[in-house]
């Protein structure tokens, strides 16, 4: 179990570079991943730390490949994806990385300039063709409407005369198609109805040369008289932006201008594919090294803004850098170090020295695939203090096992392990995809967990004889109700009551609940009780364990005096009243059958009488009211020991009467072949040979000077925390007993709802159909029983769950022994910033 259990044991170090040196070593502590610098220079803001100019050009080195890549996108191009990790670049190789994003960012900018221009001409040139083509048909029309009008007379001094015919101008144009209805309304009204407007839809859709989006678009022609409305005109179409193309009158000149049109039209169309051509090669081939550059200027960046953490020396030659490390790992990175200083070239080698400190180090658990889901789950409540006692490798079996208390269905507990078993044997495939997406992401990250969970609930609902909300018999009754067939009908649950002393044949059911419990009466009288006792049982056994658990840390921190004043008066309080309940729930199993049930006390005013001091209506066994008097008084003198006990030992400490204390919760490392001085603290008789090291507590740290070690110490205060650990640790093992009941409870609910689902749906329904009708109405029944099995029993009860066993376990549980107020070991790893910037860019 290793480092899961406890966290692994981490030391401060300081590490001084050589400059020359700095960047290949940081690369190399970078790829191993087991070092958290600290940030010597907290007071120097981001633009004057040393290496600030380098992170600005990386920044920028990302906006251009973030350009390329929505390039690309947009062309829908893939962006290979071969797996390869490239070492960090050289500083060197920063400035050819610069050019090349540079010339690959300027090349695609005038080429998406040279092809908008193309396109916005092959657009203008199109729109003029579908103008040309609709007015040659307006004019037709036109033309033939003047025939049929006579000449107006005009009336002078020589009487009646002919007049001429009357002329008018034109503009042409296109306008969008959704602007129309307000384009018509705004020429009538300011025109005063005096001019003459003609539509026609251009049937293809075009294309907008800046955004790439489809336009529908309609030709139209405006015929008016005057110059006057002419300018009206023109500044109605400015204003709903329609753009107007010059149109010859004569159909001659228009025949002429299209054909033009159309030849330049063609030969823009060779030239926008030529361009598209050169376009997609420049993409394609930046497509297949994108990632590949991705990673090496994040990794460019992440070194630089590490080195700026870094203090220089007085001389200027040396950075100098303090960080956490796993002890066990220290040779690992004094060889990343060396590597790293001879790939710089340099003469001197870095140096790698642990320090003495009493700052609390960071925790560390090392995880694969299959523990850490369960450590994230710890995790989501509060980080382990430095080695403390860790959850997880405990929740690696309680956790799915109480899941499945609630969860008790052997058959849907099959159909989860199937899925999980199926995301477990398909992880790498589904690691691109399914692991990417929002909704159905963490399904895969706790794919082991739901496997467990699987598992656990085919045992518990092969226990409580549940498959899909029916009994199986597999060894046969033990019940004979051979002399009930005649007085009921045995095919109608709930038909009959069983009764031990007509009908138990003596011979239990092998394994789990008999079957015939699911056509009895009283099955939810027998079976709730069981399921409710257990349920009590197992809540108040996890709570003990962590109890004990609290013990392991006291033991391990060498807190002698919490063992005394804390753990015992908790596990006897604990013992003494609940340990107590567990026993009289055996007792009675054992001591009460069919012939005495009669005769059997109710737990809950037992209990209640005992704290009453009240003798019990029926005894369990003999003395039984002296010993509940005795295990009382013992619980309730526990109760002002947890009070005083701690704060009048602190007191009597700090006063210096009972002489010097080491407080060895504050213990961290001891770097090997320490001082006498340090040593010389604790009492060497008490220790066993490698405990020192976990046990003795640190002078005050040189770098803080002029800071006393002695802690202030506040009676009153110390008095009023004591008392409130004291009563919300007395009171809540009443409520968090209670709690537990959920376990009774949501099994219940789910057998019952699984119940239901199969009686409405199937058994009432499709099952009372005979014939062919009935073959149909069965198919769709099943089809909607199982939706609903999946999504109302699989899916929402599975949650409901899922949710009540992590609250049993961050609450009911935890809160017992892990205080979880550490702070996370986050080492500087190129693993882990490549798949942060992954997932961000994902999202």
């Amino acid at each position: 179990m290793g480092s899961l259990y406890r966290s692994e044991e981490m030391c401060k170090a300081q590490v001084f570079l050589q400059s020359e040196a700095a960047y290949a070593c940081v690369a190399e502590l970078g790829e191993l991943g087991l070092v958290q610098f600290r940030d010597l220079n907290p007071d120097v803001n981001a633009f004057q730390r040393k290496f600030v100019n380098e992170v600005r050009r990386c920044d920028e080195m990302e906006r251009k490949l973030r350009f390329l890549e929505k390039e690309i996108l947009r062309a829908d191009i893939r962006i290979l994806d071969t797996g390869e990790n490239p070492e960090a670049p050289a500083p060197r190789e920063m400035i050819d990385l610069e050019s090349c994003f540079e010339k690959l960012e300027n090349e695609i900018q005038e080429i998406n300039t040279n092809q908008e221009a193309l396109k916005r001409n092959y657009l203008e040139l199109t729109e003029l063709k579908h103008i040309l083509e609709k007015a040659q048909q307006f004019f037709e029309e036109i033309r033939d409407v003047d025939k049929d009008e006579e000449s107006h007379t005009m009336l002078g001094e020589e009487g009646l005369r002919p007049g001429q015919a009357m002329s008018f101008g034109f503009v042409a144009g296109v306008i969008q198609r959704e602007r129309i209805p307000a384009f018509e309304q705004m020429l009538w009204r300011v025109c005063r109805g005096n001019v003459f407007l003609r539509l026609a839809e251009i049937d293809t859709a075009l294309e907008d040369p800046s955004t790439g989006d489809e336009m529908q678009k309609s030709v139209f022609i405006i015929f008016f008289q005057g110059d006057q409305l002419k300018t009206r005109v023109k500044k109605i179409c400015e204003g709903f932006r329609a753009t107007l193309y010059p149109c010859p009158e004569s159909q001659g000149e228009r025949k002429e201008m299209a054909l033009g049109v159309n030849t330049r039209i063609e030969d823009l169309q060779a030239v926008l594919s030529q361009t598209d051509e050169h376009r997609q090669r420049v993409l394609s081939s930046a497509a297949n090294n994108l990632r590949v550059w991705f990673i090496k200027v994040r990794k460019l960046k992440a070194i630089y803004h590490t080195l700026n953490l870094f203090n220089l020396d007085v001389t200027q030659k040396c950075l100098i850098a303090e960080c956490w490390c796993p002890v066990s790992d220290l040779e690992q990175i004094q060889i990343a170090l060396r590597r790293g200083t001879e790939r710089s070239g340099s003469s001197v080698s870095s140096i790698l020295n642990r320090m003495e400190t009493i700052e609390p180090p960071p925790t560390y658990n090392r995880t694969n695939k299959f523990t850490e889901v369960f450590q994230e789950i710890v995790d989501a409540f509060g980080i382990a203090n430095y080695r403390e006692v860790n959850p997880a490798p405990f929740t690696i079996i309680t956790f799915p096992f109480l899941f499945a208390v609630m969860f008790g269905d052997a058959g849907h507990g099959l159909i989860m392990t199937l899925f999980a078993l199926w995301l477990i044997l398909r992880e790498k495939q589904l690691a691109n995809t399914l692991a990417k997406n929002e909704m159905v992401g963490p399904l895969y990250s706790g794919r082991y967990i739901i496997f467990l969970m699987g598992l656990f609930s085919i045992y518990s609902g092969i226990l409580y004889n549940d498959c899909f909300s029916k009994s199986i018999n597999i060894f046969g009754s033990s019940w004979k109700v051979g002399s009930m067939i005649n007085k009921t009908d045995l095919s109608q649950p709930g038909s009959f009551i069983l009764n031990p002393a007509d009908s138990f044949a003596g011979s239990p059911y092998p394994i789990g609940v008999d079957p015939i419990w699911q056509v009895s009466n009283n099955k939810l009288n027998v079976l709730n009780s069981l399921k409710m006792k257990l349920s009590v049982t197992l809540g108040i056994s996890q709570m003990v364990f962590g109890v004990i658990l609290s013990y392991v840390n006291y033991r391990f921190f060498r807190q002698r005096m919490d063992v005394y004043l804390v753990f015992i008066p908790q596990l006897i309080f604990i013992m003494f009243i609940f340990g107590y309940l567990i026993l009289m729930i055996f007792l009675k199993w054992f001591l009460f059958d069919d012939t005495n049930s009669s005769e059997a006390p109710s737990l809950i005013i037992t209990l209640i009488n005992m704290f009453m001091f009240t003798p019990p209506l029926h005894q369990l066994y003999t003395g039984q009211l002296v010993i509940q008097h005795f295990l009382v008084v013992i619980a309730v003198f526990c109760v002002p020991f947890l009070l005083f006990g701690k704060p009048t030992y602190r007191y009597l400490v700090h006063t210096g009467k009972l002489g010097k204390a080491v407080n060895y919760r504050d213990v961290r490392m001891l770097k090997p072949g320490g001082s006498d001085e340090l040593r010389g603290i604790v009492d060497q008789d008490e220790l066993g040979e490698g405990d020192l090291e976990a046990s003795v507590e640190y002078p005050e740290d040189r770098s803080t000077e002029g800071h006393s070690n002695e802690e202030e110490f506040d009676l009153f205060e110390e008095m009023i925390h004591q008392s409130i650990e004291t009563i919300e640790y007395c009171l809540s093992l009443i409520s968090h007993t209670a709690s537990y009941l959920r376990l009774w409870a949501l099994s219940l609910a789910h057998a019952e709802l699984s119940d239901v689902l199969w009686g409405m749906i199937l058994a009432d329904t499709a099952f009372t159909i005979n014939g062919f009708f009935g073959g149909i109405m069965i198919f769709i029944t099943f089809s909607v029983w199982a939706c609903l099995t999946v999504f109302i029993l699989l899916m929402m009860e599975g949650l409901s769950a899922f949710l009540h066993t992590l609250r049993l376990h961050w609450v009911e549980f935890q809160s017992k022994f892990y205080s979880g107020g550490g702070y996370i070991f986050a080492p500087f790893s190129f693993a882990t910033i490549l798949d942060i910037r992954d997932e961000l860019h994902h999202d």
